[in-house]
């Protein structure tokens, strides 16, 4: 059995590399094996009844989460929005932690109407007490995003087969539930997981209803790869018809910005972060893109030093402690703003705003908040100020930000740095690996696992110009794109190779 180890990359700043290896050391920690041994199902108390909320617990039900799964250390819950995000990176982790196991948590427990809550009680398997304003525990509705990108990187058809009928329950709950005459969603603003920020009035907030969109484009792109035409159709339809209406509702054309919406459908003019879920949706024409993306890098809006602060810097309410969702970075949210110049083709401010974040994450680490952080002491945290190095601040609650919250910083550390950074995007289906970069420098990746076929992809400068290496068990296609200059696409046979990228 060859031992099988996490990819190495290759980059010209050696901090970058040390990062990366360094976080996936310390997942895990947040990787959790429970119930090696059968546990009695204890009687449910009062207490624990009043906390099911509806949650299915017939006596064949484990009572508690077994297996292997991904959470916060400590954590007496699991929460969905770790199962979705944490699946980006665990992907790259060449199977050492499956990507998959903490999603299946939430699939296992979907009750007989549909519904899937947010979060649930490790002890127990039951669903977790909910907030005050969210009693039916409705979470991110983007499992079908995570299942489309998982599809990519393991080309498991057989899953996408047995999920999509539990994504179409999922969807069947929350139409139920939240659909509104008009089409827009109406969920309780802490659905949104944007704790504190200023969303004053707010009955249809944009992000919600921008992720249902981003929910149902990728079913249909699951439904196409099962062949099942008439369901691609169906959500087709369904994105189609919510894109519609976000633009006609929340496109201020005066602001060119996307707003939430109070209870008469009147827009609430606060430029907030979570505005950008819609270029992930590809919701805006390229005009309204142009407009959207220029505020990315205007420093009065979201164009800080560290990109990008969860509230516009010139509203009223922006705090350069960050506070919360008062103007603090959070990663995960720079990682979808991310995605979402990706499809707008935006690669090299996509690369430029992940590198610039990349090296605030590293100048926080260092508790002096001086700019040497070599060896790299120190922690990586939920949460960062915008405005210069250290983690956000909120005086009212000492717990935050956390410490180590891998769900967020390893979307930075690990998954920005191979797409963005590095710049690879791979495809198992497809067979296909494309190397997006703005020019060339000395990076790399290698021992990376495409299923069954450990892949290596160096450049480096010789005496004969520069040069890109590879080593690969398999055939696959290799396209190489140097952002204005040249884009080839290239069989690479199995075994060892190199390209000049001056003969191309």
């Amino acid at each position: 059995m060859i031992k099988r180890d996490f990819p190495k990359i290759h980059f010209y700043d050696q901090d970058f590399v040390d990062i990366y290896d360094k976080t996936w050391a310390w997942i895990q920690d947040c990787w959790n094996a429970v119930g090696d041994r059968p546990q009695e199902r204890p009687e449910p108390t009062e207490e624990m009844r009043n906390d099911m909320s509806g949650a299915d617990i017939s006596p064949d039900k484990p009572s508690s989460i077994e297996g292997k799964f991904f959470s916060y250390p400590g954590s007496p819950v699991i929460q969905q929005a770790d199962a979705i995000f944490s699946s980006f990176f665990l992907v790259y982790s060449n199977r050492i932690y499956q990507a998959h196991p903490t999603l299946d948590v939430f699939y296992d427990r979907q009750e007989p109407n549909g519904a899937i809550r947010s979060a649930y009680t490790i002890e127990t398997g039951l669903s977790a007490a909910m907030e005050p304003d969210n009693p039916e525990g409705v979470g991110l509705p983007l499992f079908a995003w995570a299942e489309f990108n998982l599809y990519h990187k393991s080309a498991n058809k057989k899953r996408v087969k047995d999920v999509l009928p539990i994504l179409q329950r999922y969807m069947e709950w929350i139409d139920l539930s939240f659909k509104q005459p008009n089409g827009l969603y109406r969920v309780p603003l802490s659905a949104t997981s944007m704790a504190n920020a200023p969303q004053e009035g707010v009955v249809y907030p944009m992000d919600f209803n921008t992720m249902i969109a981003i929910n149902v484009l990728y079913m249909s792109a699951l439904a196409d790869i099962l062949n099942d035409k008439e369901s691609s159709f169906h959500y087709k339809r369904r994105y189609f018809s919510l894109k519609t209406r976000i633009n006609a509702l929340m496109w201020d054309p005066g602001d060119g910005f996307y707003y939430d919406l109070d209870q008469n459908e009147k827009r609430i003019p606060v430029k907030l972060l979570s505005g950008y879920w819609a270029l992930l949706a590809e919701i805006p024409n390229d005009d309204k893109a142009e407009q959207l993306i220029e505020k990315l890098q205007d420093p009065r809006f979201f164009g800080a030093p560290h990109p990008f602060p969860t509230v516009a810097v010139n509203e009223p309410l922006f705090d350069e402690s960050g506070r919360g969702y008062r103007g603090a970075v959070f990663p995960h949210m720079t990682f979808m703003v991310i995605k979402g110049l990706e499809r707008y083709q935006r690669w090299d401010l996509a690369r430029e705003c992940a590198i610039r974040h990349l090296y605030f994450v590293l100048d926080s680490m260092n508790p002096e908040g001086t700019a040497s952080h070599h060896n790299l002491k120190g922690q990586l945290w939920e949460a960062y100020l915008p405005l210069k190095e250290g983690p956000a601040q909120w005086p009212e609650r000492p717990d935050f930000p956390r410490v180590q919250y891998l769900t967020y910083d390893a979307l930075s550390t690990i998954c920005l740095t191979i797409e963005n950074i590095v710049g690879l995007f791979i495809s198992l289906p497809r067979k296909t690996v494309d190397w997006i970069i703005p020019n060339l420098e000395i990076m790399g990746i290698e021992n990376l696992s495409l299923k069954k076929n450990m892949i290596t992809i160096l450049s480096n400068k010789s005496g004969r110009g520069w040069e890109i290496h590879m080593e690969s068990e398999k055939l696959y296609y290799f396209t190489i794109n140097i952002l204005g200059k040249k884009k080839k696409t290239l069989p690479i046979p199995s075994g060892k190779c190199s390209m000049l990228i001056d003969k191309l």
